[in-house]
């Protein structure tokens, strides 16, 4: 054992944002990997950022050693830890130095990719809009410490003040999140490697003592999921990660967090571990019974009682009648009660910073919102007591009450919805209306549907939301730029059309502008991955469609080719994904509210001359619950929201849907529900996995495996993609296959994305011959 020292803080969240309220993350990332600044100036703005941070969160009330976590990352998380145990592929192994260690150049190598290897593929971390880099292992791995970063962490967090708690993915989540190693044997499972991996945790604690950490954070979410391993092999793996690293003399007290979700009967594995203090979110997860805490001893609890990934104020009677409950108990457990934490959840990376920076959302919605830091101040009011506690089961969030919230139209016409508003005619219909209609060729290319967005377009739409161009030069702008699109596109000879997006700022936060219902911010940032960060917009009421949205931009770009130009929309499952959504209603009924409001978009595209419209559903895995008893539930209003707001065209009208970056091979049954013409699908930087659950019995329409990972600055060579459509063709036929990149080319710059169309389209006339080859003979 450890020797003992302070407890955990009455008050301390388990994560923080990390990219500044500033965006201070994201702008030094990006001036580096330009060129525009040096390393030593790149390491300058990340530690005054840094330094900012530990002043803010004192400043709030996290003051006392160990209350604040270190929540930095340079990029993301799970590679961190991937990278501090050296979980790093074969193909990167010349970014390693010659005492074994990676530097920040390697980590952006493995985030990124170079010009000779494709980065790490990139998914979806458990049911959030954060994307984590999927970490690979084998057999041979040559695991040791390849990074001390968590320790150089906590080592300037004291220069900083009282010092922070180091965090780190823990071991078991690590691993249940890793894929094998290219190359790997049959059967091999990254799991095999359990006890190479603590070993090496063992270590970095033992540095961190050394260091002089008295807390160290481990998070294991995988605890609150389905794993592929049932609940005795899961407490089994725990006494082997978390029992075994308890056991490790000398290092700091142990927390061990479980966000995301409740973890019901392993909670007495995880106490039998000896960890010195266990976190539960108690938000998505119940409050553990006396028999769940029979194991508890003198562990410490830390109560994740304000929601993290949400930015609803916390109704606080309700969150101290909670806790009052959870001391009992504890206590009927045999356990302290005074010896429970007030925490958040989850992370608080996945809301803003702060409130305070917003100047134009309206006072009586503000009344109901808290950002991280105004969730900070009510986990340290919590631990402080003074709050009259309400009921244990009492609203969560601050009840909202003012205009929009409930309108009776939106409602009426959502209950008078019916099943036949979700049909459309049979496929064989449809495709044989739409080849007549649309006279593609096999293999049909086509993007997603932004292009890059250039500065004198980000200005343009900056001076007119601030009012220094009017609405005629605003338009004009915008119109300049979707010829300059149209006619890029008709020169690369591309088949199917896109108008490029460039009065679009974000994907959803467009569509949250110009519906009722909702409200957006100024500086409400969250991370996504890497350097890329959205505005989540705020669903506060029933949505509704007051005027077309998309229409005039679409039919501008049809009237300058005779290609088909493709109407864009996003789905109504990513609009939740990607919003903070009203917690008052069950989501199916909102999502609902937002398909109808699409499909009066959808109809009058169609009605306006738009032959193919994509509604894009990227975060259709995304929402898929933690837990598979909730599977059916979760995928029957979502597919049931995709299918009201496109089932009310005619059989000539394409349908296209677009999917990316997530494990879709879990879903594969819903994305077919969708009952989509055409769906493009994320396939090049998980190299295309998605293929091998595809059954092309199962699957009878078109789809589009993405061939160029556009996440990455990455140029792909016309014989790549011609290798990967060969592939493609081999497992879906030449008749259903359409060729397009993974994502949108909104992140890209324009060489990189001429230079890659250009051998999309080549490398597809040269499997297109290959297959009207063998038929001419």
């Amino acid at each position: 054992m450890t020797a003992q020292i302070a407890p955990l803080p009455a008050a301390t969240p388990v994560g923080y944002p990390r990219i500044g309220p500033a965006r201070e993350l994201k702008k030094a990332e990006e001036a580096y990997w330009a060129g525009r600044i040096d390393h030593a100036e790149f390491a300058r703005r990340t530690r005054e950022l840094r330094r900012a941070t530990r002043a803010r969160l004192a400043e709030l009330g996290l003051d006392a050693a160990g209350a604040a976590p270190e929540s930095f990352s340079l990029y993301d998380q799970v590679l961190d830890a991937a990278l501090a145990v050296g979980i790093i592929p074969d193909r990167f192994a010349s970014v390693l130095g010659a005492d074994g260690t990676i530097d920040d150049d390697g980590l952006f190598a493995l985030a990124r990719g170079t010009a000779e290897q494709p980065p790490l593929e990139m998914t979806k971390w458990f049911d959030t809009n954060y994307h984590y880099l999927v970490p690979e292992i084998g057999p041979d791995t040559d695991l040791h410490l390849a990074s001390t970063r968590i320790v150089d962490l906590f080592t300037e967090s004291l220069e900083d003040g009282t010092g922070t708690r180091p965090v780190l993915v823990g071991p078991l989540t690590l691993l249940l999140l890793a894929k094998a190693q290219d190359g790997a044997p049959e059967g091999f499972d990254p799991l095999d490697r359990l006890d190479d991996v603590v070993a090496v945790y063992a270590e970095l604690l033992n540095a961190l003592h050394t260091a002089g950490a008295g807390w160290v954070q481990l998070d294991e979410p995988a605890l609150a999921a389905d794993q592929r391993l049932a609940q005795p092999e899961l407490a089994d793996a725990l006494q082997r990660s978390i029992g075994r690293l308890v056991e490790t003399v000398p290092r700091p007290q142990l927390l061990v967090t479980t966000p995301y979700g409740g973890i019901g009967d392993l909670l007495p594995a995880l106490l039998a571990t000896g960890a010195e203090a266990v976190h539960l979110d108690l938000t998505r997860g119940e409050l553990p019974s006396a028999q769940q805490l029979a194991g508890i001893g003198s562990t410490q609890l830390v109560a994740g009682l304000v929601e993290g990934r949400s930015v609803w104020r916390t109704e606080l009677p309700t969150a101290a009648a909670r806790l009052a409950e959870l001391r009992r108990r504890v206590t009927e457990a045999g356990g302290a009660a005074d010896a429970i934490s007030v925490s958040t959840s989850v992370s608080l990376q996945h809301v803003p910073h702060t409130l305070e920076l917003e100047t134009s959302l309206s006072a009586e919605l503000v009344a109901t919102l808290a950002f991280a830091d105004e969730k900070i101040i009510e986990i340290v009011t919590l631990a402080a007591g003074g709050i009259e506690p309400g009921a244990v089961d009492g609203p969560r969030s601050v009840p909202r009450a003012f205009d929009g919230v409930q309108v009776p139209s939106v409602r009426e016409r959502a209950a008078a919805v019916t099943s036949a508003d979700t049909e459309r005619v049979a496929y064989e219909e449809r495709a044989e209306a739409q080849r007549q209609a649309l006279g593609l060729p096999d293999l049909p290319t086509t993007t997603i549907g932004s292009f890059p967005q250039v500065g004198e377009v980000r200005a343009a739409r900056a001076a007119h939301r601030k009012g220094t161009l009017d609405d005629a030069g605003y338009e004009q702008a915008m119109k300049e730029e979707i010829a300059r699109v149209i006619t890029l596109q008709e020169e690369l000879g591309l088949d199917v059309l896109v108008h490029g997006e460039p009065e679009r700022n974000d994907m959803v936060q467009y569509f949250a502008e110009n519906l009722e219902g909702f409200a957006t911010t100024e500086h409400g940032w969250v991370q996504s991955y890497g350097s890329r960060c959205t505005r989540p917009s705020i669903l506060f009421g029933d949505v509704h469609r007051p005027a077309p949205i998309t229409v005039g931009w679409a039919t501008y770009a049809q009237s300058l080719t005779p290609r088909p130009v493709k109407g864009m929309l996003t789905g109504p499952v990513t609009i939740l994904a990607w919003s903070f959504v009203r917690d008052d209603q069950p989501l199916g009924d909102t999502a609902a509210q937002v398909g109808l409001a699409l499909r009066d978009e959808v109809t009058d595209l169609e009605a306006a001359g738009i032959s193919i419209v994509q509604v894009d559903e990227p975060a259709l895995r995304e929402l898929l619950p933690l837990r598979t008893a909730e599977h059916d539930d979760y995928l029957d209003w979502s597919v049931r929201s995709f299918r009201l707001a496109t089932s009310g065209v005619e059989a000539a009208t394409q349908i296209h849907t677009h999917l990316c970056y997530s494990e879709f091979n879990v879903v594969v049954g819903a994305i077919d529900a969708l009952n989509a013409d055409v769906t493009s699908i994320e396939s090049a930087r998980s190299r295309g996995e998605i293929l091998e659950a595809i059954d092309p019995g199962a699957f009878p329409r078109g789809i589009g495996p993405g061939v160029w990972d556009i996440h990455s600055p990455r140029v792909p060579g016309a014989e790549e993609i011609a290798d990967q459509l060969r592939r493609a063709r081999a497992a879906v036929g030449p008749e259903r296959l359409w060729v397009n990149p993974d994502c949108g080319l909104k992140t890209r710059g324009y060489a990189e994305t001429e230079a890659s169309l250009r051998h999309l389209v080549q490398a597809t006339r040269e499997v297109r011959a290959e297959v009207e080859a063998p038929a001419a003979l």
